[in-house]
């Protein structure tokens, strides 16, 4: 990390400003940018420069710019962020980390210092990565970051044996859940927990978004009147809908009805869905982990036991000794305290230096 005491702290509120555009600005990154000058804060402002530029007006010449990502000196949806930058007379910016993308790495900033404007480069560039996780690995990798959550008894199982799971959780952690569907693009789940639960998978927050609903259903057999079928719906089968089927349907080559979570992947990133949240069920997690196309695992424990019949959450590998247990690669984190502890895993070596 680099940068003075002072930089860095201006950059953590530029940081916790591109949080606020977690979900909301797909398939581009978020971005945050605090504009100082004279050691007064101007403005802060997520979506980025631009928009700290605008409520910055005349007083941003001769100002510091922080920003959370190298700003772009190409023209996409918007003119480049560079030239605004140099109209406004900025003198310096400080960046937290440089773009991946083909099209913008290191042009912005040669452009700036080609100008006469002083570029610091690094500044609490962990953090600023760490917040945009999901769309580094989405622009470097092709494929959007993918999130498993799953609610299981202390014992390891996400229902009772007759499938029962509600409630497992807390409604605080389903508080967060909640929240976390507002940050990503889209929510993934199976046919068998569109038929067990009829979920809504929608963000029941005030303010909220709620995301794009992605069913898996290979054989096209979930009711047409479930809940999920609401507005902002996509369908994935592997078979052709029968006539008058309204639902937003997909068909994607499968084998015996099952579906390529390969191809399903692929079409969510053409689709410009940056984070997958994917809630389950049990097939389509244990999968995923075997094939390894998963970033982050989000496990909500709850203080009970369903019993050595409960349906557990992983159904794949299964190891005689411990050192041959299938590894999840990563480091844990564990937070809060009963009646909920919620265990996040982030896979190591994921992330773009």
């Amino acid at each position: 990390m680099t940068g003075t005491i002072s930089d860095i702290e201006l950059m953590d509120t530029a940081i916790r400003a591109s949080s606020r555009g977690l979900g909301r600005t797909s398939p581009n990154p978020v971005v945050g940018a605090v504009i100082v000058k004279g050691g007064k804060v101007l403005a802060v402002a997520p979506h980025a420069e631009v928009v700290v530029l605008q409520k910055a007006g005349r007083q941003a010449r001769r100002s510091t710019l922080y920003v959370t990502l190298e700003p772009c000196n190409h023209v996409g949806r918007t003119p480049p962020c560079t030239e605004a930058i140099l109209a406004a007379g900025v003198r310096r910016v400080i960046v937290a980390t440089r773009d991946p993308n083909p099209h913008v790495t290191g042009g912005g900033i040669r452009r700036l210092r080609a100008a006469g404007v002083r570029v610091d480069l690094g500044v609490n560039r962990v953090a600023a990565e760490h917040v945009n996780r999901a769309w580094l690995h989405y622009i470097t990798r092709g494929l959007p970051y993918v999130t498993l959550k799953v609610a299981i008894t202390a014992d390891g199982c996400l229902a009772t044996k007759s499938g029962d799971s509600k409630w497992i959780s807390s409604e605080s952690a389903r508080t967060q859940v909640h929240r976390l569907r507002d940050q990503v693009d889209a929510v993934l789940v199976g046919a068998g927990t569109v038929r067990a639960d009829d979920p809504r998978l929608t963000a029941r927050l005030p303010g909220g978004r709620s995301p794009l609903r992605v069913i898996l259903d290979g054989r096209l057999r979930t009711p047409r009147r479930a809940k999920v079928y609401g507005p902002g719906h996509l369908v994935f089968t592997a078979v052709k809908p029968g006539r008058g089927d309204r639902r937003r349907i997909e068909v994607l080559p499968g084998k015996n009805g099952r579906l390529s979570l390969r191809r399903v992947l692929s079409r969510l990133a053409e689709l410009d869905v940056v984070h997958l949240l994917v809630e389950g069920g049990a097939e389509v997690l244990t999968e995923l982990i075997e094939l390894e196309l998963w970033d982050e695992l989000r496990i909500f424990v709850a203080p009970k036991l369903a019993g050595p019949e409960g349906i557990r959450w992983f159904q794949g590998h299964s190891a005689k000794r411990m050192r041959d247990a299938l590894g999840l690669g990563g480091f844990g984190l564990l937070l809060g305290a009963a009646p909920d502890a919620s265990l996040i895993v982030e896979r190591a070596g994921r992330q773009p230096v």
